[in-house]
Order: structure tokens, then sequence, then C-alpha cells
């Protein structure tokens, strides 16, 4: 699991390549709360174009994220959803919580 940020204009995206299962998750979040520690962003934008695997734990680190984000008045999406991290996405019903996108918002 690989995460390539930017920040620019009060929005920090965060891309997300390789495979993000239960041994990946933990180790994501703890990257991903010292990106938003760091930069405290207004939006947060997660770039999955690159992720070829994703399980149930993507998904709860999705939710751990954008709890964080509504508690600090910030919004949180997903762009990009490769293949199989769509599939699960889907599957889930996240896209009712989170909105995805297949381009910015």
């Amino acid at each position: 699991m690989n995460i390539q940020s930017e920040f620019a204009g009060g929005r920090l995206t965060a891309y997300l390549s390789g495979e993000l299962d239960q041994h990946e998750a933990r180790s994501a979040m703890r990257r991903l709360d010292e990106l938003l520690d760091a930069y405290l962003p207004r939006d947060l934008v997660l770039d999955l174009s690159e992720l070829k695997f994703m399980d149930s734990s993507g998904i709860a680190l999705m939710i751990r994220l954008s709890r964080r984000m509504k508690a600090t008045g910030g919004r949180m999406w997903i762009e990009n959803p490769a293949r199989q991290p769509k599939r699960v996405i889907d599957a889930s019903g996240i896209d009712r919580l989170i909105p995805v996108a297949a381009g910015s918002i």
C-alpha cells in the first residue's frame, strides 16, 4: 500500500495505490491521520484509481475518515475507484454515506 498526497486550496487529495486489506488498513489509517493533522483540510478526497484490491477493511477506513472530517466541519469523497474497489463500494452501500465520483467534485 502506498499513499501519495497533494494539498491545495484547503483540499487534501490522498492517492491510494496497491492493496488495502486488513493488514494494510492500520498503517494506512496512521498515515492518513498524520496527513489530516498536518494539513487540517476542509476537504478530503480519496483517489482510488491505482488501488488494485480492497476488502471490508477499506470500507471501515473510509467510514472512520468520513466521521473525522464531519466532526471538524469538513467533507470527504471518493474519486475514480478502480474496478475491484468499486465493486466492494457498491456492495457495501457506503456510497449512500460518502459521495463517489468518477472525477472531481
